[in-house]
């Protein structure tokens, strides 16, 4: 039955990824739908498939419904995709995604903004972009300035091009943590994608909280990323704290 499970999860998760890829492509290319119309669908595709492939989410806090850059500890590849359902968004992603069939794709389409890493002159015009999209376009940017995904109680070392291009361009910030209840469905080490999706997704549930934060701004790069780290790490060390919806 585990088997049965997972061949259909997975099934699911391509199969209505690729509907979503046309409807995608025949509202922005065809029909000349706004971003907002298109992340609408991008919305609804994340809904779905995270509760078709099993997993149940707690929200804490209120997902900002203004335009501003939100910052997330990086556990998995379902991390995008989980504040994505909360959210009308560009999420910052390696170039490398854009390879990846269907998803990558259909992001390009939906918004997304692609970084090459190891350029530095990418990274600039990057964080320009970040800002352009916040202030000029007014949607938010989602990034996970870890790099990578950890499996450390904590947090990795920030990447400091995300809070520093708050600082410079005055940018709201919002802190998110997302905290899976089981450590196996951290995104580790060499297992491929589908390695990784295979065997978690034999488990009846996959239990993830995402906490969102309170805004905090200002022109200290540094103390910003100090703000942004410690209440994520409040959250993923286990401080508890009142106030959540849950979504079964």
């Amino acid at each position: 039955m585990r088997y049965l499970l997972v061949i259909y999860r997975l099934l699911f998760f391509a199969l209505y990824t690729a509907r979503i890829v046309a409807e995608v492509y025949w509202r922005r290319v065809w029909l000349r739908s706004d971003t907002a119309r298109v992340m609408a669908v991008r919305r609804r595709w994340a809904i779905r498939v995270l509760d078709g492939v099993g997993i149940r989410t707690t929200v804490e806090g209120a997902p900002p419904d203004y335009p501003c850059l939100l910052l997330a500890n990086h556990r998995s590849y379902l991390d995008p995709i989980l504040l994505l359902r909360d959210l009308y968004a560009y999420p910052v992603a390696k170039a490398e995604l854009a390879k990846w069939p269907l998803i990558g794709k259909g992001a390009r389409w939906a918004g997304i903004l692609y970084v090459q890493r190891e350029r530095g002159g990418s990274r600039v015009s990057t964080l320009k972009a970040i800002a352009d999209v916040v202030q000029v376009e007014h949607f938010s940017v989602i990034l996970f300035p870890e790099g990578t995904t950890s499996g450390l109680p904590g947090m990795l070392p920030l990447k400091k091009g995300a809070c520093r291009a708050a600082a410079k361009w005055g940018l709201p910030v919002v802190p998110v943590a997302i905290c899976f209840e089981d450590s196996r469905d951290f995104w580790v080490g060499n297992e491929s994608f589908f390695q990784h999706a295979w065997k978690r997704f034999q488990c009846p549930k996959i239990k993830v909280r995402v906490c969102y934060g309170p805004v905090l701004q200002g022109a200290d790069s540094d103390a910003l990323e100090y703000e942004v780290r410690s209440w994520i790490e409040q959250k993923l060390l286990g401080t508890s704290a009142g106030g959540h919806q849950e979504f079964f």
